[in-house]
């Protein structure tokens, strides 16, 4: 078993699947070296990239809503971020659609400076705390709304700060910069080893975010516009194709594998702390890709509630995203 899950992760595609040839593509993401993004990591470390014949040029933002921007600019062509940010775009009439699944929870957390409250044990207690995120639009920045609005309190009664997702987070938590931080994981799950955050509010499992969200809701995803995927195919089912190999790979890895695929420079220079982390987040990892109608309608309710947005039909949500790459890629790498 285990010398048949090693050729899966290194052997050669079968020739009806051979490496496509000279296809580039810039994806555009925040926190490339967070767990948020592992999935992609490991298609690269694991050189599914490579087999799917894909030459990926990584553009790195400090926030969800930058990296946005880069598409939208054209400085990139596919985004790795929230499902949420289709939710905006379709308001601004804007043609993008999903393609890829990543995650099934935020996988983020919410914890307030040991500095700043020793005791504070809830998020009604952050009224009037400046709160550090990524970058405002972003999964943080709306994950930290839905916790404040669900313990009693609006985004007006805290301060918003964009702190990035960098090791500069940590320093702006030490001096006094910001109060409070929402992140992804290691950073959080790092900071409350070390005892620096006490956390208040956590979506990085499937449990913790039915706790905030009530029900299932879609995670990080790869998501592009229509356009692209219509001008494109072969790009995106090569993406597909790698990402989701890594998923089938992610299923079965041991820590020992993950340490051996992940480059240190991703542990936040402890092992044990990253993997920690990992652990918390196993769960919360896509496992064919595919979306679901029921989460992304869950999903939209609890963003339409915080950002006002009119209503929308199952089908104008329906055509957010598109499983026609992700159902091939799982049908192509089934065991």
């Amino acid at each position: 078993m285990l010398a048949s899950l090693g050729s899966l992760a290194s052997g050669a595609l079968s020739a009806a699947e051979a490496p496509r040839a000279n296809l580039r593509v810039k994806i555009s993401l925040a926190a490339r070296q967070s767990l948020y993004h592992l999935p992609l990591t490991l298609a690269e470390q694991l050189g599914y990239f490579r087999q799917a014949g894909l030459v990926v040029e990584w553009v790195s933002q400090e926030g969800g809503g930058k990296a946005l921007g880069s598409v939208i600019n054209g400085q990139a062509d596919v985004v790795a971020g929230a499902f949420e940010h289709l939710f905006g775009l379709q308001q601004k009439g804007l043609g993008y659609q999903g393609f890829v699944q990543l995650g099934r929870a935020p996988q983020i957390a919410l914890g307030v400076s040991i500095r700043k409250g020793a005791a504070m044990r809830s998020v009604m207690e952050l009224k009037g705390a400046r709160i550090g995120v990524s970058a405002l639009d972003s999964s943080t920045h709306w994950m930290s709304c839905q916790w404040l609005l669900q313990h009693g309190l609006l985004p007006e009664d805290v301060t918003f700060v964009e702190v990035g997702t960098s090791a500069s987070v940590s320093e702006a938590l030490r001096n006094g910069t910001i109060d409070a931080l929402c992140n992804p994981d290691p950073m959080m799950h790092g900071l409350e080893q070390k005892n620096e955050i006490r956390i208040l509010g956590d979506a990085r499992s499937m449990t913790s975010t039915r706790k905030v969200m009530t029900r299932d809701v879609p995670g990080a995803c790869l998501f592009t516009r229509t356009e692209f995927l219509q001008r494109q195919p072969e790009v995106a089912q090569a993406l597909s194709d790698a990402v989701i190999h890594a998923l089938k790979w992610l299923q079965t890895a041991g820590l020992t594998d993950i340490l051996k695929h992940v480059p240190p420079a991703y542990w936040m220079g402890d092992r044990a702390l990253y993997l920690g982390a990992f652990e918390k987040l196993r769960e919360s990892y896509a496992m064919d890709g595919l979306f679901d109608a029921e989460p992304v309608l869950n999903a939209w309710q609890a963003h339409a509630r915080l950002t006002g947005y009119g209503p929308m039909s199952r089908q104008s949500l329906e055509r957010l995203y598109t499983n026609n790459f992700a159902g091939k890629s799982k049908l192509r790498f089934a065991v």
